[in-house]
């Protein structure tokens, strides 16, 4: 199979993973008061799942596609790692939200990806603490 066009050189994804860590990490400890997960595991099978299902759910020609969001869990709710940190502390997340195409309004030759709110997103991956350095 051939490689898909928007992948990335292993060091180019380690450099934009340093340079996120070097630039955000530090601070959003500080103010959170812990180490935060900062990556998101899906298992391929759960993946193509949400894909066939998003596929399945769009309508016909609508292009469907696949927009993802950061979250997090209020302080209390959310996964409870089982690091001895005192529990469920509000750790962020990222949550998989399907979209559609859509015309523009303005210029019929222009399209945009619009979130798709008759399907529902796709959360409960696993996140790294402490994170998974790549």
């Amino acid at each position: 199979m051939p490689r898909p066009d928007q992948c990335i050189e292993v060091d180019d994804a380690r450099k934009l993973q340093d340079q996120w860590v070097g630039t955000r990490a530090q601070e959003i400890r500080n103010a959170r008061g812990f180490q935060d997960t900062r990556e998101f595991w899906f298992s391929l099978d759960v993946l193509q799942e949400f894909i066939d299902y998003i596929k399945e759910e769009s309508p016909a020609g609508s292009k469907p596609g696949v927009r993802i969001y950061f979250g997090s869990y209020k302080p209390g709710e959310g996964p409870d790692y089982g690091k001895g940190e005192g529990g469920k502390k509000g750790y962020s997340t990222v949550f998989l939200a399907p979209t559609l195409e859509e015309a523009s309004a303005a210029d019929s030759t222009q399209t945009t990806q619009i979130n798709n709110y008759d399907i529902d997103p796709l959360n409960n991956g696993e996140g790294g603490v402490p994170p998974t350095t790549y």
